[in-house]
């Protein structure tokens, strides 16, 4: 089994992953990841106990437990770029031996759950209510610089999204990935579930307009208006796809679970999106706790 260069993985002096400064044994095997550095002690204030704390640029880290179960969460920062380090780095904290620099020979893989905002696109999906993701749909072009196949219902639902959307060449090749069964199922009650878009930017990749024109004015209402047999898509943000995507490449279980702040549809914003995030957060925390 071939060496991985100290040019590929990078390990700092204390024996860390370069970007999230987290040893292997540092990490559990269900890992919550959040946008927002801040929200990491909104998460881990409902842990029992905590046994340990890092922080290294926009990645901020608590490892402790829920009762008698070891948990991870771990703030991404925004969009797909930064996804990209954290689900490789996780997988290279459980996956590869930090003294031979090798893959090990059995895999483990972890629970990577999303808990984030995300801004809805039915009229039904109303702000402060929460979303599953059962499918990630990315719009941001990361998982095409991997190898990767989409499966034959899969590349009919692509073909599909972007004859109606109008997307022919225009923003790079959208990719699929599903959630896991094994967690989706335990985030049926009090959610709505759907395709989730994910896009690489905030403003003229989600179609807000300021003082510059975007390609596609329709971009909102044809996503809106988008089904495929029984799927429709709820609702867009800047995570999922790739969390998605790269998990099951890597052969994670991945779930986002969004909570609704604003519904662009009805052009509503949430009154209080920080009650929220925290009554997401206290419902996944009564889910993991029982099920996960």
């Amino acid at each position: 089994m071939s060496r991985i260069a100290e040019s590929e993985l990078i390990i700092n002096p204390r024996g860390a992953v370069y970007h999230l400064d987290l040893r292997p044994e540092e990490i559990a095997g269900t890992v919550i990841t959040v946008g927002d550095p801040d929200r990491v002690k909104e998460v881990s204030k409902y842990f029992d106990s905590i046994e340990v704390k890092r922080q290294h640029r926009e990645f901020v880290s608590n490892t402790g437990y829920v009762g008698k179960k070891r948990i991870t969460v771990l703030s991404s920062g925004i969009g797909p770029d930064n996804i990209d380090i954290v689900i490789n780095e996780l997988d290279a904290l459980a996956n590869i031996d930090f003294e031979t620099r090798q893959i090990k020979s059995k895999l483990t893989s972890l629970n990577i759950i999303r808990i984030g905002t995300s801004g809805s696109l039915q009229a039904d999906v109303p702000v402060d209510n929460f979303v599953a993701s059962t499918h990630g749909l990315g719009v941001d072009n990361l998982l095409n610089f991997y190898r990767h196949e989409q499966n034959e219902e899969e590349n009919q639902l692509l073909h599909s999204f972007v004859t109606h959307t109008q997307m022919h060449g225009q923003m790079g090749q959208p990719y699929v990935s599903g959630a896991a069964p094994s967690l989706l199922k335990h985030f049926v009650k009090d959610f709505h579930q759907g395709i989730t878009v994910t896009c690489p930017g905030f403003y003229g990749p989600q179609g807000r307009i300021l003082r510059l024109g975007v390609r596609n004015p329709e971009l909102i209402n044809r996503l809106t208006d988008f089904r495929f047999g029984q799927h429709r898509i709820t609702n867009f943000e800047m995570e999922t796809s790739a969390i998605y995507g790269l998990g099951k490449l890597l052969g994670h279980n991945c779930l986002a679970v969004n909570a609704i702040v604003a519904n662009r549809v009805q052009k509503e914003f949430s009154k209080d999106g920080k009650a929220a995030v925290e009554n997401l957060i206290k419902k996944f925390i009564g889910i993991f706790a029982e099920n996960i």
